[in-house]
C-alpha cells in the first residue's frame, strides 16, 4: 500500500473503550498472499473456483482452489488492489495462515510463462465488529463510510476493508476484515485504546455461525467445494471457465449428486475436553451406525463454554441428530441451523 495516514487523521477523541459497541480481533491465524503482475487476473481466474476477472475493486470472491480430482486446497477471500502509478494488477488473497506456502508452491507450479508474482504479503488481518446502531460511531471514528453487504470491499486511506458474512446467532451484527501494513500502525493502535477488544476464537466463532468454511492443513484435499456449501455461500462460478477440478465440480452439480452437505454444531464444555484446534479434520459417528464415521469437522472454535463447529456429514446423518465426534462414545454434537438453506426448497 502507498497511502499513509498519521496518528492525527484517525478522529480517535474518545477515551479507551468508549465504543464498547464496536470490537476489534487480532486475526493471527489468516495470511494475506499478493499476486500480481500483467497476467495476474487471467492466471488466477484459472486456477479457482469463483469468477475473479468478473469483480471490480468494489467486490471481493470467496473461492475455492481444488486438486484436478475437484478435492479443496484452500478456501480463500480475494480482493482486487487499487493499481499505482505504473503498477501492474495486483490481488490481495486471505487465506488460512497454515497453509499459504504450501498454496504458495503449488500456484507456482502452474505459471508457466505467464507475467504472474506470487508472494507473501506484509498486510495483516484483523476483524472488526459493530452492531447497526454503532455504525454511524464508527465510521465517524474512521473518518470513512464501511461496506455493509457480505462481499462488499472498500479502499481507504485506513486499510482495506471487506465486509464478511454475518453469523446466524447475530444477524445484526456488521463485521469487516480489515487489511493493514506498517502505514496504519497509528491507526490500527488507535482502536486498539478505543474499541473492545476481544478473543481471536470469538471471530472465528462468528465464521463458523455464518456457515464460512476456511480450509486448513489438518483438511486439504479431503471435501470437494459443494460439501462445503460453496456453492451455496457465492463461492462457485459455473459459469467462468475451467480450473482444476472444475469437470467434477460441474457434474456435482449438474446432476444433483450432492448427499453431504456442511451443517453448524455445538459442543458442550462439560462434554469435551479437547482443544479446539485439534478437532479440525476428526470424524463424526453417528451413534445408530457403529461401523463407520458419517463425516468430519471442518472448523472449530471454543467460546467460553461451548465449542462451535463446522462438519460435513450425511443428509441421513444430520437427520438423525444422534452425532458425536471421534467415536460413537465421544462427546455429543448438537446441531443448529445455517443462516441459509442447505436444500433444495419445496
Amino acid at each position: 500500500m502507498t497511502q499513509t495516514l498519521s496518528a492525527q487523521s484517525l478522529k480517535n477523541d474518545a477515551p479507551p473503550g468508549a465504543l464498547p459497541v464496536a470490537s476489534l480481533y487480532e486475526l493471527p491465524e489468516l495470511s494475506v498472499l499478493n499476486i500480481s503482475g500483467a497476467d495476474a487476473v487471467t492466471f488466477i481466474q484459472g486456477q479457482v473456483t469463483n469468477d475473479i476477472a468478473g469483480a471490480d475493486l468494489g467486490t471481493s470472491r470467496l473461492a475455492g482452489y481444488c486438486t484436478a480430482q475437484g478435492r479443496l486446497l484452500a478456501t480463500m477471500v480475494m480482493v482486487h488492489m487499487p493499481v499505482v502509478a505504473n503498477d501492474p494488477p495486483a490481488l490481495s488473497v486471505l487465506i488460512r495462515q497454515d497453509i499459504a506456502e504450501s498454496v504458495v508452491k503449488r500456484l507456482k507450479m502452474f505459471v508457466m510463462r505467464a507475467k504472474v508474482s506470487i508472494t507473501s504479503s506484509p498486510l495483516s488481518v484483523s476483524g472488526v465488529s459493530t452492531t447497526q446502531e454503532g455504525l454511524a460511531q464508527l465510521e465517524s471514528l474512521l473518518g470513512h463510510p464501511l461496506p455493509t453487504t457480505a462481499w462488499q470491499a472498500r479502499h481507504h486511506p485506513t486499510g482495506v476493508w471487506i465486509a464478511a458474512a454475518q453469523s446466524a446467532a447475530q444477524p445484526a451484527q456488521l463485521r469487516w476484515w480489515w487489511l493493514t501494513d506498517i502505514s496504519h500502525t497509528s491507526v490500527k493502535e488507535g482502536l486498539k485504546n478505543t474499541l473492545a477488544l476481544r478473543p481471536t476464537a470469538a471471530w472465528h466463532a462468528q465464521d463458523i455461525e455464518a456457515g464460512l468454511p476456511w480450509v486448513t492443513a489438518a483438511t486439504q484435499d479431503l471435501f470437494i467445494p459443494q460439501t462445503l456449501n460453496l456453492d451455496l455461500i457465492e463461492g462457485v462460478s459455473f459459469t467462468k471457465g475451467c480450473y482444476p477440478g472444475q469437470e467434477i465440480v460441474a457434474r456435482s452439480h449438474y446432476r444433483g449428486t450432492v448427499k453431504r452437505r456442511m451443517a453448524l454444531g455445538t459442543i458442550a464444555a462439560e462434554h469435551n475436553q479437547a482443544p479446539a484446534s485439534v478437532l479440525p479434520g476428526a470424524d463424526i459417528f453417528d451413534r445408530s451406525r457403529e461401523d463407520q464415521p458419517c463425516g468430519r469437522i471442518v472448523n472449530a472454535a471454543t467460546v467460553e463454554n461451548t465449542t462451535f463447529v463446522l462438519f460435513e456429514a450425511t443428509f441421513e446423518a444430520v437427520d438423525h441428530d444422534a452425532l458425536c465426534v471421534a467415536s460413537v462414545t465421544g462427546p455429543p454434537l448438537s446441531t443448529h441451523p445455517l443462516p441459509y438453506p442447505t436444500r433444495p426448497q419445496s
